[in-house]
């Protein structure tokens, strides 16, 4: 039989066997536990008990953000004022349900609310020039951003033209020096900001800003909280793993008509909300609304209290999903054919393709897949009458906002996070920032060849991978960006009878060490079933997953890499 060749690097930290056995036994874990704990930086009992108890208690003083005393005073005077208040809002799922959670919560303190989420294709994103006039024609003295605005200067100017006072919140990074002429800007990347927690997404701000307002912290609201957070794919770490463990349970309970609504739909309703949940059901149909035309729908959904307009709404947003799908498989299948046949892999760290009429809202999906597909960063263009809108995402050890400034003098705009970003282009110089970044992504990654790497936690003995681990890694949830699923391999296993090959692609096989037997599963690595026998040996990296089926569940280990081998060990 052909060699099994592992199709990444595989990466096992030393176990720090000292701190492991002291941790395991302050904290009450197994070992392995412990080891997994250091792996995410937990050197002490106080930082692990944090980890794991995950309390509300936990969260921060809201006032702790800088300017979050002047948002707080120029809300209550506008109340006092009688003023409206416009909340301007992004048309993403952390957008739409900082809308909803902040207009809700005014309205309840007495004040006079409208919003305005621009339109991804006509507006773009965040503020543009026309807010000027948005805020007059809503007869608006108070202007809150939320999820977007940390960049826009000239647009605050605009407003305080205009007369207008403007609160900015947001997550995003400051690009330059200068921040907006805002009343104030919350934002805990802003340099000056001595915040504890600097990963909270654009929700978790507006509900440090409503829990400023009101004076006491409104759990009920974590739903709205935990979705918004979820979707943004910010770290699971600190504040958000509070929220995010709380608010599932709230989601799975929720009171909210809308949110009921879409659950009912997609077939939710009783069963276990997980972050995948959210990330793979829920999130998509919030977004697909936004990406295919207007959010509104979908903040029409979460802000309603009817039940019969809530599932109208909800069976929309599903239908927009289903388009939304379509159009995401043509494009991901035309972004590889243009890599294939534009890219050299040896000089382009940076894949940077280009097409008109790509549908704007679905560039971050398919710049997800490539960069996923092709283990580089990838931005991928939309042409359009000679100007290119575009999304950027990225891999770990590349920070796109500190390389897109390094370009900036060839872009009209633009603005995100570490891994995400987005950016305006025009045409005529897209060849020249292929380059540019691309001598910029050669100082990070010097080597042609971008080799990538699998994180394993621990090397373990196959009978370990049982009940109780399973039943132990529990209490690591809610798994997510910046706390990952748990990886562990096992070496000079022995593959048990014929493996087979099942639907999409499926390879399910046994291992054994001679006395515990496990089966194992790979989704789409049916290549793998030629080049496995029975009694090969083979080492593996793998999730401990549970299979339930027929009401009966059993433990299962899904494949991440396999490699033949021959060693064991203890």
């Amino acid at each position: 039989m052909p060699l099994i060749t592992a199709s990444k690097t595989w990466n096992i930290p030393p176990p720090n066997l000292d701190l492991g056995r002291r941790l395991a036994q302050e904290i009450g874990v197994s070992p392995i536990l412990a080891q997994i704990l250091i792996n995410r930086g937990i050197k002490n009992k106080k930082q692990g008990q944090d980890f794991l108890e995950m309390s509300l208690k936990r969260l921060h003083d809201p006032f702790q953000l800088k300017d979050m005393d002047l948002a707080v005073d120029r809300i209550r005077k506008a109340r006092q004022k009688k003023e409206r208040i416009l909340i301007y809002g992004d048309y993403d799922v952390d957008g739409i349900t900082s809308i909803a959670l902040l207009q809700n919560t005014l309205i309840r303190l007495g004040h006079e609310v409208v919003h305005y989420i621009p339109h991804r294709i006509h507006d773009g994103y965040g503020l543009n020039q026309s807010v000027g006039k948005i805020a007059r024609d809503r007869q608006a003295k108070l202007f809150i951003s939320v999820d977007c605005g940390i960049s826009a200067i000239r647009e605050v100017d605009i407003l305080n033209k205009a007369g207008v006072d403007v609160i900015v919140i947001d997550h995003h990074e400051p690009t330059g020096e200068q921040l907006p002429q805002a009343v104030a800007v919350v934002d805990p990347k802003r340099r000056d900001c001595t915040y504890p927690f600097k990963e909270l997404a654009a929700v978790g701000l507006v509900m440090k800003l409503c829990q400023a307002l009101e004076g006491v912290f409104v759990e009920d609201n974590l739903d709205l909280v935990a979705l918004g957070t979820i979707a943004d794919v910010v770290p699971l770490i600190g504040e958000n793993r509070a929220i995010v463990k709380q608010g599932l349970r709230h989601i799975a309970q929720t009171t909210k008509v809308g949110l009921s609504a879409l659950m009912e739909i997609t077939k939710l309703s009783g069963k276990k909300i997980r972050p995948s949940t959210v990330g793979f059901i829920l999130g998509p149909r919030l977004n697909a609304t936004g990406r295919m035309d207007t959010a509104k729908r979908s903040l029409e959904l979460l802000m309603s209290t009817d039940w019969q307009d809530a599932l109208r709404l909800a069976a929309e947003l599903d239908q927009f999903n289903q388009r939304r799908q379509k159009i995401q498989r043509s494009m991901i299948n035309s972004a590889v054919d243009l890599v294939e046949k534009e890219v050299n892999f040896k000089e382009h760290r940076v894949i940077v393709v280009s097409q008109p009429g790509w549908h704007k809202g679905v560039l971050g999906i398919v710049a997800s897949r490539i960069a996923e597909k092709y283990s580089r960063p990838a931005i991928v263009i939309s042409l359009d009458a000679g100007i290119g809108s575009a999304s950027a995402r990225s891999v770990e050890g590349f920070h796109l906002v500190e390389a897109l400034e390094h370009c900036a003098s060839l872009l009209v705009e633009f603005g995100g996070h570490r891994l995400a970003a987005g950016l305006t282009i025009e045409e005529a110089n897209i060849e020249l920032f292929k380059k540019h970044i691309n001598d910029f992504a050669k100082k990070i990654f010097p080597a042609a060849g971008l080799e990538t790497a699998i994180e394993i936690d621990c090397e373990i003995p196959l009978r370990t991978a049982q009940d109780g681990l399973f039943q132990e890694l529990a209490l690591l949830e809610p798994y997510g960006e910046g706390n990952r699923v748990p990886l562990f391999c096992t070496c000079g296993l022995e593959v048990k009878g014929p493996p087979q090959v099942r639907a999409r692609d499926t390879l399910k096989f046994w291992v054994t060490d001679g006395q515990t037997v496990l089966p194992v599963v790979g989704f789409g690595m049916g290549r793998y079933a030629d080049m496995l026998a029975p009694a090969a040996k083979v080492d593996i990296v793998y999730q401990i997953d549970l299979n339930e089926w027929n009401g009966i569940s059993s433990i299962q280990l899904k494949l991440k890499d396999i490699r033949s081998g021959d060693r064991s060990i203890n």
